[in-house]
This record gives structure tokens, C-alpha cells and sequence, in this order.
């Protein structure tokens, strides 16, 4: 799995490449988990997910504890560039109420109000 974080404003932006499941979810949680209890400004994330074709129960619990810390400090969950098949996976799992999907990274960011940083 390849992961790419960058900031902007009190958004952390991760791409992701590569399965999201049992093998990945304890980096994926670690390394997410490093850069918001390291920046404490860190409010909002957006997922990308174009890399992610396939992702089970454990990515999904990932995704759901990311969700909670990110809650916590009033902020909001999205996720850019889902295939089919993960946004099918949302759907039946109730991911879909709990964060939005954009087509693609300016669509989030004008939804997050970060464009033109």
C-alpha cells in the first residue's frame, strides 16, 4: 500500500494506492492517526481513493474510527475518485451517511471551503 498525506488549511488530504483490508489497516490507521495527533490544527480529512478497488471489514473500521477522532473535533469526512465497487461497499455497509463522495479533489475542496488556498 502507498499512502500520501498533505495538509491544507485543517484539511489532511490521503491518497491511498493499493487494497485496503486486513493486510494495510493497522498502517493506514497508524499513519493517519500520527499526522492528526500531530497537528492538533487538523480538523477535516479527505480520503482518495482512486488507488482502492477492493476494501473489506477492515478497512472499513479504519475508515469508521477516522470518522469518530475527526468528529470529535467538529469536522467532516470525505472521499474523492470511489470506484464502483467501494461506493457500492459504502452503500451497504451505511459508510454513505457518515461521508460525502466527490468526483474528484476540487469538487472536495470547494465543499470543505479550502479551494484556492
Amino acid at each position: 500500500m502507498e499512502l500520501v498525506f498533505e495538509k491544507k488549511k485543517d484539511t489532511l488530504f490521503v491518497t491511498i494506492k493499493g487494497e485496503l483490508d486486513l493486510h494495510t489497516a493497522d498502517e493506514l490507521r497508524y499513519k493517519i492517526d500520527l499526522h492528526l495527533n500531530n497537528s492538533g490544527s487538523l480538523k477535516n480529512m479527505i480520503l482518495n481513493l482512486r488507488g482502492i478497488d477492493f476494501i473489506d471489514s477492515s478497512g472499513l473500521g479504519v475508515i469508521l474510527g477516522r470518522y469518530k477522532l475527526i468528529s470529535k473535533r467538529g469536522g467532516k469526512l470525505g472521499a474523492v475518485a470511489v470506484s464502483p465497487q467501494v461506493k457500492r461497499i459504502f452503500e451497504l455497509s451505511g459508510m454513505l451517511k457518515l461521508l460525502s463522495i466527490y468526483e474528484n479533489t476540487d469538487q472536495a475542496e470547494d465543499a470543505f471551503d479550502i479551494s484556492g488556498f
